[in-house]
């Protein structure tokens, strides 16, 4: 397994393998695996085949967090994170710093962003308005320099993934991307790095999304159709009824547009968004 800090490594290796005719499967994280992104990279090989190349970029992206939020605290752990890729069969890390991302300038004074204008508004991009703009840019950034013919993102970030898949096909970029269920814990929570903040009972109180969207599709398939508003007070009562939970927002929408349905039936999607203490998690799921 390559291990690559530099941009122009990273770009000679791709162009190395392009003009050799090899394939590219590519999975973005942020770091601090777990078997979620295992799963991606599982994904990639299936892909690419076992002659094509499976590349994971570790890089913890400053432009997507706010200053209110975790970039200081977001957990890492390098050396473990290599170690499950070389055992997961991935042919190089790309893991470069802040510097090489952004033109030796801090992040804050950069100034070329890639901006989708629709999905991105919604949901997430009314609590976090600056977060899409910053994770179209490095993704933007990062297919450039990786050059994959795949792309494998988790359905865990349903609003991310349909974003770049819009700014896939907008911009022409010539690759296909794959979205892979999401991974869960015995008890339903989805995997996230962040779960790594849930101590105590906080952890036991994190399986309220889960069951909220539980409670959510055994109304659906009950009542046949609901109203939007009312299924989602209700479920802010269900929630909120976990003394460290403090709903963000609770949405039912297309699942192709994103666009909200005032009355909810089977084959909406609902995502939500939750504060388990100081953690922040989302999830979504179709009904």
């Amino acid at each position: 397994m390559q291990i690559v800090c530099s941009i122009a490594a990273m770009q000679r290796l791709a162009k190395k393998w392009r003009r050799a005719g090899t394939r590219i499967g590519f999975v973005p994280t942020m770091g601090y695996l777990h078997a979620g992104h295992l799963s991606l990279v599982k994904s990639a090989r299936k892909a690419v085949g076992n002659n094509g190349k499976v590349v994971v970029s570790i890089y913890v992206n400053p432009t997507q967090f706010a200053p209110t939020e975790d970039l200081a605290n977001y957990p890492r752990d390098l050396q473990r994170d290599l170690k499950l890729c070389r055992e997961a069969g991935v042919d190089a890390v790309f893991t470069p710093k802040d510097a090489e991302m952004y033109a030796g300038r801090a992040a804050a004074n950069y100034s070329t962003y890639v901006v989708e204008e629709n999905l991105s508004f919604p949901m997430e991009g009314i609590t976090r308005p600056t977060h899409f703009r910053g994770v179209t840019t490095v993704v933007a950034k990062l297919f450039n320099l990786v050059l994959p013919d795949v792309s494998i993102f988790g359905q865990k970030d349903f609003q991310q993934t349909a974003v770049i898949k819009r700014m896939v096909a907008d911009l022409n970029f010539p690759l296909k991307i794959i979205i892979a269920p999401t991974l869960r814990e015995t008890d339903g929570l989805a995997m996230s790095s962040r779960n790594k903040y849930l101590v105590g009972d906080l952890r036991h109180q994190a399986t309220v999304l889960w069951s909220s969207i539980q409670t959510a599709q055994a109304i659906v398939k009950k009542m046949k159709s609901v109203s939007a508003a009312k299924l989602k007070a209700d479920l802010k009562k269900f929630i909120e009824s976990e003394p460290d939970a403090r709903l963000d927002y609770i949405e039912f929408f297309e699942p192709d547009t994103l666009s909200p349905v005032s009355k909810v039936s089977s084959g909406a999607q609902m995502a939500l968004a939750v504060s388990i203490g100081k953690t922040r998690l989302i999830d979504n799921a179709q009904l």
